[in-house]
């Protein structure tokens, strides 16, 4: 079975960390670990079968979406070697929005070929 290379965006990994930084001021940092180390290895899981999310076509050429424990939603794109993490959204957090705007600003549509 072929597998893909997982890399984080740089938005992507601010956005972890700032999931890190509400976990851990609204509960522990130890928590905040927890869950955002498993966010981390959900999003690396998508080596093997990075096509299992959602085509998100209609928010931007190319994304894919899935959710880690329904809270967590996780954005990405696959080419023919890599699956790069777009962004990661906890809560409510109107990720549809966010990645359109990234979109229109000319964001990161021609780092990651999408």
């Amino acid at each position: 079975m072929k597998t893909y290379r997982v890399v984080f965006t740089p938005e992507a990994e601010e956005q972890l960390a700032e999931l890190y930084r509400y976990i851990a001021e609204n509960a522990s940092a130890e928590i905040a670990f927890r869950y955002t180390d498993a966010v981390v290895g959900f999003c690396e899981g998508l080596e093997a079968l990075p096509h299992r999310g959602t085509p998100r076509d209609d928010i931007r050429p190319g994304l894919r979406t899935t959710t880690y424990k329904r809270r967590t939603t996780v954005a990405y794109a696959v080419d023919t070697e890599q699956v790069s993490i777009i962004g990661v959204f906890h809560g409510g957090r109107d990720f549809e929005s966010i990645l359109r705007e990234d979109l229109e600003l000319g964001g990161m549509e021609s780092e990651f070929d999408l």
